[in-house]
């Protein structure tokens, strides 16, 4: 009970907006080098057993690491309903896309040794392919989008229509320039963290190779980062709300009075502290970069996840209290103090996050304890398990 009454509404708000960051977050440390070691692996394996040695990096591993995109759907569905209905309807042939490309990757690990073909066994390759870039290009120019805002409204009865258009138009709109530059932040940045993962699981030519591609991927990453954030400074009007904000109040973001211009580098004026953020984005691509060139292993990696870090909390603490932006109807836009669900259930949620998530924590880090090592080519001949 006294718990209970310590946990404001506000405070639950801003605890479960953090928590969402924390999902992302985790999904991209993760699951993202699986989806970077996809995109990789047509050009570091340039034989079937070197391919089968990337594959095998990440086959025991990535079923696991695809719980964080699991639960960062179902933080989003429970505690911020109406960012579910407005984002999974206006970009749902963009979220198709990416669940397709999803589904490729067990089905390319389950099928792709079941024939000797070399042409079976490349078309599985590049599904594999399909299954890493994809999804890593798709989350960047979502989030592109996210920070330009998106066409929805809603009704004085709170009701979210779907956005207007035929749904090949309105991907076509999702693919505009700011966002496919995202898109490149996004991808460039998982084939850091991929061609990372690779330096610390193989050895010989697939590690170099990865080394040498990573470098340049990094390279490209903190360049394309660079240029969103000149251009999201001039060139991409910002959101303010105007008047006195309500923490506290109920979940209905008409009751707030939005203007849609000036700067979303405004948050760096009001809250200096938040350009850590971009910092340990560039100190943690750049020591990445370093250590790919200089052929590191575990802290190549462990500065990659640093730097990834430290791009997407960028995001969040920008636009920071907005979650979801109007461009059709500013007033409609969602933030964190008025599109969250009720007190009890953030605080029961809470209570279950704080049960469950350390055990997901713990049984991660035990996982990739007993998984530590690189994948060898006699491992591959000894392993039956092996793909």
């Amino acid at each position: 009970m006294i718990l209970h009454e310590f946990m404001t509404f506000e405070v639950l708000r801003v605890i479960w907006w953090l928590l969402l960051g924390v999902l992302l977050i985790g999904f991209a440390l993760t699951d993202g080098f699986d989806m970077g070691v996809g995109a990789l692996l047509p050009f570091v394996g340039k034989t079937d057993t070197e391919r089968r040695i990337v594959i095998n990096t990440i086959g025991p591993v990535w079923e696991g690491n695809q719980v964080w995109f699991i639960l960062g759907g179902g933080a989003i569905f429970a505690a911020w309903p109406p960012l579910y209905a407005v984002s999974f309807s206006g970009f749902y042939l963009a979220m198709f896309l990416v669940l397709a490309a999803l589904i490729l990757r067990p089905v390319g690990f389950k099928y792709r040794s079941k024939r000797e073909g070399a042409a079976w066994r490349r078309n599985w390759d590049w599904a594999l392919f399909v299954g890493g870039a994809v999804p890593a290009l798709i989350f960047g120019v979502a989030v592109g989008n996210v920070l330009q805002g998106v066409p929805f409204h809603i009704t004085p009865d709170l009701l979210m229509p779907r956005y207007d258009g035929n749904a090949i138009m309105k991907l076509l709109l999702l693919l505009n320039p700011f966002a496919l530059l995202a898109g490149v932040v996004s991808l460039s940045m998982l084939l850091m963290h991929g061609a990372a993962w690779l330096g610390l699981k193989t050895e010989g030519a697939v590690q170099q190779r990865a080394q040498k591609i990573g470098t340049v991927a990094g390279i490209v990453a903190a360049v394309a980062y660079a240029l969103a954030g000149v251009w999201l400074a001039f060139g991409i009007k910002g959101y303010q709300i105007v008047g006195e904000v309500v923490k506290d109040g109920p979940s209905n973001p008409l009751l707030s009075e939005v203007t849609h211009g000036g700067s979303w580098m405004q948050a760096y004026s009001d809250r200096p502290w938040i350009v850590i953020a971009p910092v340990l984005a560039f100190f943690g691509i750049g020591m990445a970069v370093l250590g790919l060139r200089k052929g590191k292993e575990v802290s190549t990696l462990l500065w990659s996840k640093l730097g990834i870090t430290g791009i997407i909390s960028s995001v969040g603490l920008t636009m920071f209290p907005f979650i979801l932006p109007s461009t059709v109807d500013p007033n409609s836009s969602l933030t964190v103090w008025d599109s969250s669900s009720s007190h009890l259930t953030l605080f029961v949620m809470l209570i279950c996050a704080i049960i469950f998530v350390p055990i997901i924590l713990a049984y991660t880090a035990w996982v990739y304890k007993v998984l530590w090592g690189k994948v060898t080519e006699e491992e591959l001949e000894t392993n039956a398990q092996s793909y």
